[in-house]
């Protein structure tokens, strides 16, 4: 799935904070309102968006 690169940066910014213990309120609320509308605009499953996200962002493939 294509993923455009300023979702895959605050899917980044989320995942900083939550190793951290940090995750705000409000940058979690940013990451959902963005994959929400990246799923309209594509007419993927947001489910789908958020899942492919998240092992983009937490499980990258080794460069090489």
């Amino acid at each position: 799935m294509d993923l455009p690169r300023d979702l895959i940066e605050l899917e980044q910014a989320a995942w900083v904070e939550l190793q951290a213990g940090a995750l705000t309120v409000e940058t979690a609320a940013c990451v959902q309102v963005a994959v929400t509308q990246h799923a309209e605009a594509t007419g993927a499953s947001r489910y789908e968006v958020e899942q492919a996200l998240k092992k983009l962002v937490r499980h990258p493939k080794p460069e090489g």
